[in-house]
This record gives structure tokens, C-alpha cells and sequence, in this order.
């Protein structure tokens, strides 16, 4: 799999077929026509912290790369990243650049990223951009590079309802072969944000101590658990 030169890994479990889109199937039938190379070349993705983003850039990347073309995922908020890493990135097929609002008001940043979007429309290439807010309220500083990021349809990712939360929550569990009986499912929604990054966060931890331990994701265990996250 294709990925830059740096300790971040594509996670096992983002694929299209773990995402629950609820209100945002547009956006994410988008993203799957972008990574089959059937829909628009550039897409720009816009919505709060945990809303999926990530998700549905690293799924894209894991899609091509399952086949013969290339892909690159970049994380912009990545503490180690210089704008050298822009350089040459049009020689991938398509290209993932999650969180730019990391770099809005940076001037070799900015430049950095408007010459890359030219050289991919040049080449042919395609570009899917995420970030925490519309392209209108981005705080750039190149104009011109406001205009390419409007060069796509942008697409806003809205909050999973509860219902959804709920589902992702079982089927995400069922995916890891986790035994989270209802009884569990239920106190784990009444006790935690019904938010998709934290429910993952915390099904994760589950997983990791319920294999330390040995034992089933008991109600105590989960309790125990969610305590020291709120601690």
C-alpha cells in the first residue's frame, strides 16, 4: 500500500463498508465515484471533529491501492510534515489531504498547495481535500487558492442521529468480533456522547482490555473503563 515516509498507517477498519452514512449518503457516494475515478476529479469534504472525515479519506485511499493504481493519504495536522511533501505528489493517481485548515494562513504552505492543484488538473489527477469549515471561511491568505478549492463540489457531513450511532456502534463491534450483548449497547448510550470518533474510541479500548483480561465486555468492565476516560 502505498503511503508517505512517515509512521502513520491507513486504519484496519476504515473502509466504505464500516461507514454508516445516515444523512450524509450524498457526500459519501461522492467520495466512493471519486475513489473509482466515475465521479468529480476534486471534492472538498467540510464538517466538525469526529464527523468521518478521516474516515472516508483513508477508505478512499484503501479502495484504489486494492487495485492497480496508486493513492496518498496526508494528514496536515501531522506535527512533522513540511511543505516539501506537496512536491511531486502529482505523480499518484489520486490524492488524499486531510485537515488544511492546519495550514490556512501559512504562505509557503498556501503556494505549496496551489501549485499541487494545478500540476494534478494538468496531469489529470484527482484531489479529495477535508477540513473543519466551508472554503468561504477558511482563513487563507491566496486568494487564487480559495477559487481552486472551490474547483469541486463541497459537501458538509452532518452528525449521525442517535439511531445511527447506536447501529455503528453494534456493527462495529460485530466487525471485531466483539460479544457486546444489548445490555451493554444500552448502558454504553446512555453514559457517552453519541458522537461516532468517541463511540470508536471507546469500542477500541473495550476490545484492547477485554483481550488483556481474558473475559467478555461485561457492563462492570465497560463501566470501570469509561470512568477512568472521564477521569
Amino acid at each position: 500500500m502505498h503511503q508517505i515516509p512517515l509512521p502513520v498507517q491507513l486504519r484496519p477498519e476504515a473502509d466504505f463498508a464500516a461507514f454508516v452514512s445516515g444523512p450524509n449518503a450524498e457526500a459519501v457516494a461522492a467520495v466512493t465515484a471519486w475513489a473509482a475515478r466515475s465521479g468529480d476529479n476534486f471534492l472538498y469534504l467540510f464538517g466538525t471533529a469526529g464527523s468521518g472525515k478521516t474516515h472516508l479519506l483513508q477508505a478512499a485511499c484503501r479502495q484504489v491501492t486494492q487495485g492497480d493504481r496508486s493513492a496518498i493519504y496526508v494528514p496536515l495536522e501531522h506535527g512533522e510534515l513540511a511543505p516539501s511533501i506537496l512536491d511531486n505528489l502529482e505523480l499518484w493517481d489520486l490524492v488524499a489531504l486531510d485537515d488544511i485548515q492546519a495550514i490556512a494562513g501559512d504562505a509557503t504552505w498556501e503556494q505549496g498547495l496551489f501549485d499541487l492543484y494545478n500540476r494534478l488538473r494538468e496531469s489529470g489527477r484527482c484531489l479529495l481535500v477535508s477540513a473543519y469549515t466551508p472554503v468561504s471561511e477558511l482563513p487563507l491568505t491566496l486568494p487564487d487558492l480559495r477559487s481552486r478549492l472551490g474547483w469541486g463540489p463541497g459537501y458538509r457531513l452532518l452528525p449521525l442521529p442517535e439511531d445511527d450511532c447506536e447501529h455503528l456502534l453494534k456493527e462495529s463491534a460485530k466487525r471485531r468480533g466483539l460479544e457486546l450483548g444489548p445490555d451493554a449497547v444500552a448502558y454504553i448510550m446512555r453514559r457517552c456522547p453519541r458522537e461516532p470518533s468517541y463511540l470508536m474510541g471507546l469500542l477500541e479500548e473495550i476490545d484492547r482490555e477485554s483481550l488483556r483480561r481474558k473475559c467478555r465486555p461485561t457492563r462492570w468492565l465497560i463501566r470501570q473503563i469509561i470512568g477512568a476516560r472521564k477521569s
